[in-house]
């Protein structure tokens, strides 16, 4: 893999990570009810949470991607078409700000770590999307099981990353992402990376 491939990865997935998820919001409500003692057990089960997604996502694709030509064509095929539609979705979202809930009852380090990490590892529309993300980073003409986990890992890193900022500015996020003008922002750069990175994935020549 080429270092400008492995950074138009990390720039993409820098992108999609801001957007706010279930994990996110998660991370913002529990940091705002918990305190300080919360960012810590928040920031280990995103970490372990995305891990968990991943290794569920990539067990079996690098074999299959590594098998023939063809099913990597395939899955870049089908991976592209379900990010263009992820895209045309936020695209065409209304501008409705994510509600934060402020009232979580008080829990144990351990109770939070858990519901986060359930939220964030058994998430199937987030497996699936790791499954047609990944694939469109690949060089066919290289080993392929390797690229994988290092995009993996690259991603597991920024995803650790962006919970620890999250979690510290959880009263600022919660500002932030109460603005429709922001919502609308998120909306238009995440659908036009989706979708790009769908057309991408469509057009480009086999290998990458």
């Amino acid at each position: 893999m080429s270092i400008e491939i492995w950074l138009t990865f990390v720039a993409a997935s820098i992108v999609l990570l801001i957007i706010p998820s279930p994990t996110i919001l998660t991370v913002i409500s529990y940091s705002i009810s918990h305190g300080y003692k919360a960012k810590i057990p928040l920031i280990l089960a995103v970490a372990l949470g995305d891990s968990t997604a991943l290794a569920l996502s990539l067990l079996g694709l690098g074999t299959l991607l590594a098998e023939s030509a063809f099913w990597f064509q395939a899955i870049k095929w089908a991976g592209g078409l379900y990010l263009l539609f992820l895209g045309f979705k936020l695209l065409m979202a209304g501008v409705k700000p994510p509600v934060i809930s402020t009232d979580a009852n008080r829990a144990s380090s351990w109770k939070l770590f858990l519901n986060t990490y359930m939220v964030t590892a058994l998430n199937p529309k987030g497996i699936i999307f790791f499954v047609a993300f990944l694939p469109q980073f690949i060089n066919i003409e290289a080993e392929i099981t390797s690229q994988l986990w290092l995009l993996a890992m690259t991603f597991v890193a920024l995803a650790t990353l962006n919970a620890t900022l999250y979690a510290v500015f959880a009263g600022r996020a919660q500002q932030v992402l109460a603005s429709a003008k922001t919502q609308r922002i998120f909306n238009i750069c995440g659908g036009s990376l989706l979708s790009s990175a769908g057309i991408w994935a469509l057009t480009a020549k086999q290998s990458l």
